[in-house]
């Protein structure tokens, strides 16, 4: 806990210096404020101003870490491979968990041993200037994509419900891959203005010199532009994004209601023939991918705003006394936390609530073929074959064999 309130407020330190700082070159010492420093070697001013090489915290942390990293690498490998291996999973709807999953992947391989490292070894940062440009650079895509990939099949998914006649022609997997390609370009795109504002900071003693073992990854440019962008990317990458995810659902959830209604009252409902078990199977369907995403942006909002409260913390607190010194402490680990958690949550989702990707699942897994487990009277539709628990099991014409329906979820 001292470590982090030191570290804490030394950064703070750093970071209102560069709020006044001009366009000419700065280098920040300690001996016209801290007379005591001239006395201090170099190692004692690296633990006074950027506490112990190692966080007390790594230990509790990087075992949490582990355990989500195994679920999460694992998850999203076999998101992928099932995805990529079986074309009746190359729905416009898993091309966009599929670009979640690269997004998870890329947060879990490269950004989890970066943070990992640094908890391990808090200074100095040996990556130099190009390993602290690309961490940066890459947990600010990975954010961006993220969001951005969970509101782009949101509105998919809206299309798909309420527009189910446009569905037809716009939820595509052409238009899918557009849109996928589109929101990685953005993601890119904004995720370099604050890569450009961090680099690597050099603690200096009272007489100007470097110390290289302080090396450390942090803000170097004047704190307005930070604090601007992380308000702007605030918004738009999180706030706006959520509400127009909140007001699709509740438009998606209405037209399910009615149209619920709608098949209990009309006439005929009861009679069963070859166009009703049609109907039923794509409606059945339709439910159970609505709901399962409606459950992944619970769940991702959940996970990623402690880590959009911990950058609005650090931005809109001017004056850190103590207890705010603890709370932010908290924050961050808890943001941290979400924050990894999100990456491998949403395989276990998908196993629990799809039962095609559950079934895929334990294809790889178990290294089977999946045609051998079906049973000699079912049709080779691959759309049958992998929606036999939905229909089967709800529809009231289980006896008939199913015709094709158009996959475009």
């Amino acid at each position: 806990m001292d470590y982090l309130q030191n570290r804490s407020a030394f950064l703070q330190t750093v970071y209102q210096y560069f709020c006044n700082a001009t366009s000419q070159e700065h280098n920040l010492t300690w001996n016209g404020s801290v007379p005591e420093d001239f006395f201090l070697s170099n190692e004692e001013l690296l633990f006074k101003y950027l506490g112990p090489r190692r966080s007390t915290f790594f230990t509790p942390v990087c075992m949490m870490y582990l355990c989500i990293f195994l679920v999460g690498a694992l998850g999203n490998a076999l998101t992928c491979t099932v995805i990529a291996k079986h074309k009746v999973m190359r729905t416009p709807t898993n091309y966009y968990l599929f670009s979640l999953a690269i997004s998870d992947l890329l947060v879990l391989i490269l950004g989890m041993p970066l943070e990992l490292y640094e908890m391990w070894r808090n200074y100095p940062f040996l990556l130099g200037q190009a390993g602290c440009h690309f961490k940066t650079f890459l947990f600010e895509t990975v954010c961006f994509a993220s969001i951005l990939n969970v509101t782009a099949l949101s509105v998919e998914r809206y299309i798909a419900v309420v527009h189910p006649l446009k569905a037809k022609y716009v939820v595509t997997r052409t238009h899918a891959k557009r849109v996928i390609l589109t929101v990685w370009l953005i993601s890119l795109c904004s995720a370099i203005p604050n890569t450009s504002l961090h680099g690597i900071y050099y603690l200096s003693t009272p007489f100007g010199e470097h110390i290289e073992e302080s090396a450390i990854c942090v803000l170097l440019k004047p704190a307005w532009m930070y604090n601007l962008i992380i308000q702007v990317t605030t918004v738009l990458f999180f706030f706006a994004p959520m509400i127009t995810i909140s007001i699709l659902y509740l438009l998606i959830g209405l037209q399910l209601k009615r149209e619920k209604a709608f098949s209990e009252f009309k006439p005929g409902a009861g009679h069963c023939n070859y166009q009703t078990a049609r109907m039923e199977q794509e409606k059945a369907r339709r439910r159970q991918v609505t709901k399962m995403l409606f459950v992944l942006v619970i769940v991702f909002g959940i996970c990623w705003a402690p880590f959009h409260t911990d950058r609005l913390m650090w931005i809109l607190i001017n004056n850190w006394t103590g207890e705010l010194h603890r709370l932010y402490q908290y924050v961050h680990i808890v943001s941290g936390v979400f924050f990894y958690f999100s990456s491998a949550v949403n395989p276990i989702l998908y196993n629990l609530m799809s039962t095609r990707f559950r079934e895929m699942f334990k294809e790889v897994m178990c290294r089977r073929k999946f045609q051998s487990s079906k049973p000699r009277w079912y049709s080779a539709s691959v759309t049958r074959v992998t929606t036999r628990s939905t229909v089967l099991e709800s529809s009231p014409c289980n006896g008939i064999p199913l015709s094709d329906i158009e996959d475009y979820e």
